[in-house]
């Protein structure tokens, strides 16, 4: 049997077999009663059946147009199809279905399950909200035996690092989100745990946000996010290239997650700002008594991309959809933000990348510049600037960063009132089969006053079903005196010499 088509031609077909069936229920009486069925009341046991096939058909109805949905999906390639389903129209009722009462015959259109591009599963969606679920997990495999057990620093001190070798279940987060009573106004909520960093604090985060759609030009959040200071920080994650890590450079400098409002928008077709006003660089391990009272971090992204109006999903790196017509993006970041030595991470946090000279010393550090003193206070500065292009399963991906950190505040001898570094990272990728394999080649330099640090990464990501949620990723990485690493990053500070590092992940 051929579906109806449209709603409008659904509602038709229900009447259809509704009136149909009423002719069929007329049937059984005798022809003498035929002349008094207008006179005749609806019987218990036809207002019963009428209401049965009532609910059926509007069931046939939900599930064909949840069909539609996700053909439609699947031909247009959405990302975000619409949040909220069509509604049934109420349909014509005939005086005996008007007799039903209005608590039996209210019928919701809720639906459960089902899986839809840049919303991950759904778990339930009806007339007042949608719950979606997204899952972040992947299982590392870490090996840097290869790197030196020392470093010495700009300053001539000599520094152990210790190499690991480790199975780690490195990152699990589950997010719930969707909306809530109006599609306008939204929700994210997830769970976050690096397993790496057990035991260090902010290992555990439970946040989220709240947002409201003022139209496609303006939508509003509060609570926490990642500053949109660099391309991978603007909600590019995780559709990079290496799996869950950067290249140094961006490591070095960008900010990281935190407490704020910000605001996003289209100005126009390909044309995309992103602007957030925070606590401070980064709330990992940070707690509100730690906080200055200078609400003045500020960051801002204006991305634009003027050949086909977008960049896939995440505007992300590499071209895994393989674009037929040349796309390009180019992109500019701005962050401010005056800091302290409370208000970053600890040395042994998950994010303790935060303003470090570029030998990998911590700016605040006590005696940080083999000097009795110390930096109590200092503004930062950092600006990016993007340019990148796909084209058939090509991806070649440009990033250049200036840091300014002064208008210091000191205690004792610091020899410095204001350090300037800059960087750049570059990346190349290929799809050697369309949608399954794919190479790439990234690498970064930091041009600093304490030293010129660089990395360079080769690696493959194989994805096993032909989607970018699931995938396997091998790389190997040769770095030259890392001024960037934590537990879950896969180098230490000072790292020197080569790295080993295979993810198998899963994300949506």
């Amino acid at each position: 049997m051929a579906w109806p088509r449209t709603g409008a031609a659904g509602v038709c077909f229900g009447l259809g077999l509704l009136a149909l069936s009423a002719r069929s229920a007329g049937a059984e009486t005798t022809p003498a009663a035929d002349d008094q069925a207008a006179a005749t009341p609806v019987t218990d046991a036809q207002r019963q059946r009428m209401e049965q096939q009532l609910q059926e058909l509007l069931m046939m109805r939900g599930d064909f147009d949840a069909r539609i949905r996700a053909l439609e999906v699947e031909l247009h390639g959405s990302a975000t199809p619409s949040a909220v389903p069509s509604a049934a129209p109420a349909p014509a009722v005939t005086p005996e279905i008007q007799t039903i009462p209005a608590q039996q015959a209210e019928v919701k259109a809720t639906q459960w399950g089902g899986f839809e591009p840049g919303k991950g599963l759904i778990l339930m969606r009806s007339d007042v909200g949608e719950v979606d679920l997204g899952i972040v997990s992947y299982l590392r495999y870490l090996n840097q035996q290869d790197l030196d057990k020392t470093y010495t620093d700009s300053f001539g001190r000599v520094l152990n690092v210790k190499p690991r070798q480790d199975f780690q279940l490195a990152k699990v987060q589950l997010t719930f989100r969707g909306w809530l009573f109006d599609p306008k106004f939204g929700y994210n909520v997830y769970v976050w745990t690096s397993q790496a960093s057990q035991g260090l604090g902010a290992q555990v985060v439970v946040a989220g946000n709240i947002n409201w759609t003022f139209s496609d030009a303006l939508k509003v959040y509060f609570g926490i996010h990642s500053l949109p200071s660099t391309r991978s920080t603007n909600r590019t994650f995780p559709y990079w290239l290496r799996n869950d890590n950067r290249p140094i450079a961006d490591e070095f400098f960008r900010g990281s997650y935190t407490q704020g409002i910000w605001a996003e928008g289209k100005i126009a077709t390909g044309l995309e700002y992103r602007v957030m006003v925070a606590n401070n660089l980064s709330a990992l391990g940070v707690n509100a008594g730690q906080l200055d009272t200078k609400l003045n971090t500020w960051s801002g992204a204006l991305t634009w991309m003027p050949t086909t109006g977008e960049f896939g999903p995440g505007a992300g790196f590499g071209d895994f959809e393989r674009h037929e017509k040349l796309a390009t993006l180019f992109s500019a970041h701005y962050t401010r933000s005056t800091e302290n030595p409370q208000s970053q991470p600890n040395t042994e946090s998950i994010e303790n990348t935060q303003l470090r000279l570029s030998d990998g010393t911590l700016l605040f550090a006590v005696n940080a510049f083999n000097t009795p003193g110390r930096i109590t206070e200092a503004q930062y500065q950092m600006m990016a600037l993007d340019a990148a292009a796909k084209y058939k399963g090509f991806a070649l991906e440009f990033e250049y960063y200036t840091r300014w950190l002064n208008n210091f505040q000191v205690e004792g001898l610091v020899p410095v009132t204001h350090l300037y570094d800059t960087g750049f990272q570059l990346q190349a990728s290929a799809m050697l089969l369309p949608k399954t394999l794919q190479l790439y080649l990234s690498g970064s330099q930091i041009y600093g006053k304490y030293g010129d640090p660089w990395d360079v990464a080769l690696g493959l990501n194989y994805f096993p079903f032909e989607r970018r949620d699931l995938r396997v990723n091998v790389m190997g990485l040769w770095v030259d005196h890392s001024p960037v690493g934590y537990t879950a990053y896969p180098l230490p500070v000072g790292g020197n010499g080569f790295t080993f590092v295979t993810d198998f992940s899963l994300a949506f």
